[in-house]
């Protein structure tokens, strides 16, 4: 089966068809939107946007003549047949989503209904939290020799986690873990990653990433709830628990072998007993 876009990105420009654009806005700062993201953004008839998650910053630079919606006090049942309505009268529709469409942005059902109407769409990704938590930490999460896998998750709440993802199971890789969506159980959380990892592993607590009001927190493991309900932060909160924030000394002695000297590819032969690297490196 061919997937087809909705639309053309001429030069600066983007023609688009009638269709809904499922937009990722990122966590929050208008300059890290993709740049197929504000292109379709500024040719949008209408915008419908998660009012409560995506900062109205991000809709800068849309036509002043589109149709704005707030979607937060709104159901699904109520924004379905919006979106279906306007597309019919042969309108381009942009449905903006916080971070990335695919990390709990709770469009399955919407792509399920659309594609039972017969309603084009395109899905355009967004940054994701755990993305720029570690841009604003300045870690890389896969560290060689000290950690390869990044797990993003959640802990039960109102929304169960199916029982094979458990926290405390996925805990027990000691994996770098983002968790999301879990300010409101942190208590739980922490107990579940302390069967695992070290209690003075090094937690990131990130709020609003991205926003006028961000707030970045580095903890041990065992004041994760402490610090989390000290500074009452109920929503929209990330954790960023992994070996790679450990120490200084971790990071210095480890080293990926892709730029190392003693290491050849096909574009870089060997250079070991040579000063200096090949210039194609």
């Amino acid at each position: 089966m061919k997937i087809q876009n909705s639309n053309e990105v001429t030069g600066s420009k983007v023609s688009l068809a009638p269709a809904v654009y499922i937009v990722g806005a990122g966590p929050g700062d208008p300059d890290l939107l993709t740049v197929k993201a504000q292109k379709i953004l500024a040719e949008a008839d209408v915008i419908l946007f998660a009012d409560s998650l995506v900062p109205k910053q991000i809709l800068q630079g849309v036509r002043s003549d589109a149709e704005i919606i707030r979607t937060a006090n709104k159901t699904l049942e109520e924004i379905l047949p919006v979106m279906i309505a306007r597309v019919q009268a042969q309108q381009s529709v942009v449905r903006l989503h916080s971070g990335d469409p695919c990390l709990y942005g709770a469009v399955h059902e919407q792509m399920q209904a659309l594609a039972e109407a017969g309603i084009p769409f395109e899905v355009i990704p967004g940054i994701s939290a755990f993305q720029a938590a570690a841009a604003k930490l300045k870690v890389e999460l896969t560290v060689p020799g000290v950690v390869q896998t990044i797990i993003l998750t959640r802990i039960a709440g109102r929304t169960g986690v199916p029982e094979s993802e458990e926290l405390a199971s996925l805990a027990a890789h000691k994996a770098s873990l983002c968790l999301y969506l879990s300010a409101r159980h942190v208590e739980d959380a922490q107990q579940k990653l302390m069967e695992h990892y070290p209690a003075e592993m090094p937690v990131a607590i990130c709020y609003r990433l991205g926003w006028p009001d961000e707030k970045i927190f580095q903890v041990p493991l065992h004041q994760m709830a402490t610090l989390t309900q000290q500074e009452d932060l109920i929503r929209t909160t990330l954790y960023v628990i992994s070996p790679a924030l450990a120490t200084a000394e971790t990071a210095e002695t480890a080293r990926s072998r892709l730029y190392n000297p003693e290491h050849a590819h096909l574009f870089r032969p060997s250079s070991i007993g040579t000063d200096k690297l090949s210039p194609s490196a």
